[in-house]
């Protein structure tokens, strides 16, 4: 798992730069393959594909955000935290000051995926430039190097 240390220093610094929320995103793999999820046509940036993410509730560690995120989006349970693969800054739909941090996890089972906000899923080997916004595709850079 990750160390608190990273946590809390992460937490300061977007306290700092006065970053209004919290977002945590998951680079899911299994079997080679990374999760990628579809936003819904009709919402903030729809269509596009992008990690499971989501914001970090007040008073919430970042930590138990990302797993409670990728099991809220997905149905998967995290069984481990492996890596932290930096964090991008973004202005949310409502127009606040976002910041998201990214994190390798791993799942117990990569089946059956249970959407609940996204309106698809591919399970993808990044052979291929995902269809992903310049953001993320430095995450998943960061995480082949990884």
């Amino acid at each position: 798992m990750i160390e608190p240390t990273l946590l809390e220093k992460l937490t300061r610094e977007a306290d700092q730069d006065e970053v209004q929320q919290l977002v945590v995103g998951a680079v899911v793999h299994h079997g080679g393959k990374v999760l990628l999820l579809q936003r819904p046509a009709d919402d903030f940036m729809g269509g596009i594909w992008e990690l499971p993410s989501g914001k970090v509730d007040p008073g919430e560690a970042i930590d138990q955000a990302l797993i409670r995120e990728v099991k809220e989006e997905t149905g998967l349970d995290v069984t481990a935290i492996t890596n932290y693969l930096g964090e991008f800054d973004y202005q949310s739909g409502s127009g606040k000051k976002s910041r998201q941090f990214n994190f390798t996890v791993e799942v117990g089972h990569a089946e059956p995926v249970e959407l609940t906000e996204h309106d698809a899923y591919t399970w993808t080997s990044l052979v291929e430039e995902p269809p992903v916004t310049d953001a993320v595709k430095q995450v998943l850079a960061r995480y082949r190097e990884s």
